[in-house]
């Protein structure tokens, strides 16, 4: 099947065909002619890469009235750079259409300017729910003409706390509306948003409900944890070719194998809640430009990331909530390639290999951590499928010619090709040398206490010294939270942030689920002032948002965050 036979108009077939769109994938065959009729709300069911930006942003362009700069469409994503995305794409598709604006509105931005952007009309906007929120509070976004709704993503915006923010939004919309949800899994809350503001939906499944991606093999290696890094260096050097993500669980493993990585000479970068807009663009357009190899981020900063082409998605540590690993494995094998979901993992870690098994109803092969013999022999002929595929541009090398073979006339063809070879090879003998088999056969982690792999023991340190001021903080008492203390198995975290810096309760779930890596589920009761905010958390996740929030950025300035004690 064809875009054209699909009843798409001319002017956005020719944006596809700039853009190197040949064969819709399945979700676009299937949501596309639905969607053209513009009267039936649809739920879809498919994972991240197959393609639902075109498969819901095609035929909004096209229902969309050119010109008419009141919004008629609204997309909802779950993060900002996804939201951005999207944009991005709508605004590709829509080249050859006249008359389209597309504005994207999200936290963490000036305020200021997108209250200007929405004034001077649009006839798309693409939100986080929790600025959309705040904007429709103000007056500026005005939804009473809008024709359809999208929530994309819907399962990870309900996960991060989303719920209140997105039911607002959707009564503030006309019951006339259409509306189209796009989720990778079939959660309880999903349901409640079909079943309560939606009627007799459309429903569209790609792969069975809740399943990885059908292109993904599904790996594991079995190590102890003193062996975790290692691991992930071999597995990248077996793999000269690699184009991937390493998912770590914090901000702070995240920057930190990132740094050792990049000592060690790999082309590395980050992407965590600690960067700033600016700079979390730059990681994006070097990664998406394959300028850097490897991406280390977590789940939060990762959300979004449409990247094609990823090869490897690489599991430094399994999430802690089971169901984001389909999210993570869902960035590769994208518009039907193929692709490698690793994960390394412990003996401990075996429990949850089972239960992704059950949720992506697919089995994971264990494989062995390659020896130092395997990876010099990878490296060595991915060095010589570069030699022999090097250009020569005769013109330039014409000048060297007589005096670079002067230079190696002493040389044989063959001890000429080892000296070539050995150039760039030699790093690879020399490190893994007599190198260990890292494999572990399961049970008890016995030289767990040792600290043999490097940083460990400064690891513990930092750790411990994280308890320490935290109990620093707990001590001095902190700021006063109004009298009220935090319900029980909860503590109350002060941050001097408030409604004036351009947050309600909505986006400030977001930019703290951004900044520390938590989900919404872990935040209890919020209470915002004007210049500050109380926001009750987990008290299991207290220390780590305490720590995430603390130095963070909000609109260019950093922020402080403490314990509250109440008053006696």
């Amino acid at each position: 099947m064809t875009f054209s036979e699909l009843g798409l108009s001319e002017e956005l077939l020719k944006g596809l065909d700039e853009l190197g769109f040949e064969t819709p994938t399945p979700i676009q065959q299937k949501a596309i002619p639905v969607l053209l009729e513009g009267e039936r709300d649809l739920v879809a069911l498919a994972q991240t890469g197959t393609g639902k930006t075109a498969g819901f942003g095609l035929p909004m362009l096209q229902n969309t009235e050119p010109g008419y700069m009141k919004p008629q469409s609204i997309v909802l994503s779950p993060t900002r750079e996804l939201g951005n995305q999207i944009a991005d794409d709508l605004r590709n598709f829509s080249k050859s259409m006249k008359g389209i604006k597309i504005v994207s509105v999200y936290g963490g931005a000036n305020i200021s300017t997108q209250i200007k952007e929405l004034k001077k009309g649009c006839n798309i906007i693409v939100a986080t729910p929790g600025r959309l929120v705040d904007l429709i509070k103000r007056g500026v976004a005005k939804l009473e003409e809008i024709d359809r709704v999208v929530l994309d993503e819907a399962d990870e915006m309900l996960n991060m706390g989303f719920k209140d923010d997105l039911d607002f939004i959707l009564d503030q919309t006309p019951p006339t509306k259409t509306t189209w949800l796009f989720s990778a899994t079939m959660a309880k809350e999903v349901e409640r948003i079909a079943r309560n503001y939606m009627a007799d939906p459309f429903k569209i499944t790609v792969g069975r409900q809740n399943e990885g991606g059908e292109n993904i093999e599904h790996k594991f290696y079995l190590v102890q944890n003193r062996n975790r890094f290692p691991a992930l260096k071999r597995i990248v050097d077996v793999n000269p070719e690699i184009f991937g993500l390493i998912f770590c669980r914090t901000k702070r493993d995240t920057q930190e194998i990132s740094d050792r990585l990049i000592a060690e000479g790999y082309n590395v970068d980050a992407l965590h809640g600690d960067l700033s807009q600016h700079q979390r663009d730059r990681v994006m357009d070097k990664f998406r430009e394959r300028k850097i190899q490897l991406l280390c981020a977590t789940d939060v900063a990762a959300r979004g990331i449409d990247v094609s082409d990823i090869t490897h998605v690489i599991n430094y540590e399994l999430p802690e909530d089971i169901e984001s690993y389909t999210h993570r494995s869902g960035r590769t094998a994208r518009a039907g390639k193929k692709g490698e979901s690793l994960a390394i993992i412990t003996d401990r870690d075996k429990y949850k290999i089972k239960r992704i098994e059950k949720i992506i109803k697919k089995k994971f092969s264990q494989a062995k951590v390659p020896s130092g013999d395997v990876v010099c022999e990878s490296q060595l002929f991915k060095l010589i499928e570069e030699v022999k595929s090097a250009q020569i541009i005769e013109e330039e090398f014409e000048k060297y010619r007589e005096r670079v073979f002067e230079q190696l006339t002493e040389f044989s063809r063959e001890e000429l090709i080892e000296h070539f070879i050995s150039k760039d090879f030699n790093r690879f003998i020399e490190y893994y040398k007599d190198s260990d088999d890292i494999n572990s056969t399961g049970g008890r982690d016995r030289d767990r206490g040792r600290d043999r792999d490097r940083g460990r023991g400064r690891d513990r340190d930092r750790r411990r010294g994280d308890r320490d001021r935290s109990s620093r903080n707990e001590r001095r008492g902190n700021r006063d939270s109004g009298g009220r203390g935090a319900e029980a198995g909860f503590k109350t975290i002060f941050i001097n942030v408030g409604s004036s810096d351009g947050l309600n309760k909505g986006s400030l779930i977001d930019f703290v689920c951004s900044n520390t890596d938590v989900r919404g589920r872990v935040i209890g009761k919020i209470r915002m002032n004007e210049k500050f905010s109380f926001i009750e958390v987990e008290e299991a996740s207290s220390d780590k948002i305490l720590n995430g929030l603390q130095g963070s950025d909000h609109d260019g300035r950093s922020l402080r965050a403490e314990f509250a004690k109440p008053r006696r």
